[in-house]
């Protein structure tokens, strides 16, 4: 799924079929016969909890720099393997802040970032193995920007690796080592809520696909710092909303993993906040996926979807079905 042993994820969610309205644990759709689909085929595992640490700030209503908080939240995140063999996860974090519009995001303005133990995927997907290394890529390291940070997606590209996140605009960050980042500045606007970029490789061309209001758009590069103009690919109708797209190649098709924000939320806890309906799309080419058609629907959370050493494909989910991120088998059938 791509090159120089870089995978993906992102959120998945299994959502209940809209006539009923119910939450289904897994839902299928008509699809075109011997078209493979994604199934979640085993128990999650939550492979990373986050670590009591110090909030390094600027303040915000609830939240005070230098104070150290017991529970963090994570939410979108990326999954890159080093050339050592490590695997290494990014991803948004902030502490845990009260379960309003106004303050469930609060804080948002650094990446968490953790490491597996040694071993190939298969070998550390145990309970709370991931440990924390410190975050990346604070407000403070990041001068004249937005403090707001969202969604980062790393690749690999020559000798660095790159991290793309929001929200509007969408920038970038470079590294030669995973731990020390510099800031690139911004690659393109696409006001007024360019968010969650994620980036996949094609024919010798990146492919960048991000939300915008109720759209999912695609722009296109060979450096990875010009972008072409957008193209929408998913419009969804309602009031409904895309987050954490991904898209992978799988069996001669692509297939677009993209959850939907429906705004029913009680306001009580934070995981109501933080929906667990992932549409999948697929399609024959890049740039089009019919928006009425999705072929199931998952249950995660900003899920990344990715291929282990062995073949074995994954799918990882934050704060669902429990805090932290987890990581369940998935299989084609």
């Amino acid at each position: 799924m791509r090159k120089n042993s870089m995978i993906r994820i992102r959120n998945l969610i299994c959502l209940t079929a809209l006539a009923l309205g119910a939450v289904a644990a897994q839902c299928q759709h008509e699809s075109k016969p011997g078209l493979p689909l994604p199934r979640i085929a085993s128990e999650y595992i939550t492979i990373y909890l986050p670590a009591a640490d110090r909030f390094a700030g600027p303040d915000t209503s609830e939240l005070k720099a230098g104070r150290r908080y017991a529970v963090w939240v994570p939410n979108d995140h990326t999954f890159i393997k080093r050339p050592d063999g490590r695997w290494n996860l990014f991803g948004i974090t902030h502490p845990l802040t009260s379960p309003t519009p106004q303050t469930i995001h609060e804080g948002e303005f650094q990446a968490f970032h953790a490491r597996a133990p040694a071993g190939e995927l298969k070998d550390v997907l145990a309970t709370g193995a991931w440990k924390d290394l410190p975050k990346v890529l604070l407000a403070s390291e990041r001068p004249g920007e937005n403090p707001a940070f969202y969604a980062p997606d790393v690749i690999q590209y020559g000798d660095l690796y790159y991290m793309f996140y929001g929200p509007d605009p969408i920038r970038l960050a470079t590294s030669r080592d995973l731990q020390s980042w510099t800031p690139q500045g911004p690659l393109f606007s696409d006001e007024p809520s360019a968010r969650d970029p994620s980036v996949i490789i094609w024919q010798g061309v990146y492919s960048m696909v991000y939300c915008v209001e109720n759209t999912v758009a695609l722009r296109t590069s060979t450096d990875l710092r010009r972008w072409s103009a957008p193209r929408t690919i998913l419009r969804l109708s309602g009031n409904r909303s895309p987050e954490s797209p991904t898209i992978v190649r799988h069996d001669g098709r692509f297939y677009l993993f993209v959850c939907i924000w429906s705004g029913l939320w009680d306001q009580k806890t934070v995981r109501g906040a933080y929906s667990h309906q992932t549409y999948v799309y697929q399609s024959a080419n890049l740039s089009d996926f019919d928006s009425g058609k999705p072929v199931t629907i998952l249950n995660a959370h900003a899920p990344e979807v990715f291929e282990g050493e062995d073949g074995q494909w994954y799918i990882s989910s934050a704060e669902w079905p429990r805090r932290g991120v987890s990581i369940a088998k998935l299989s084609w059938k």
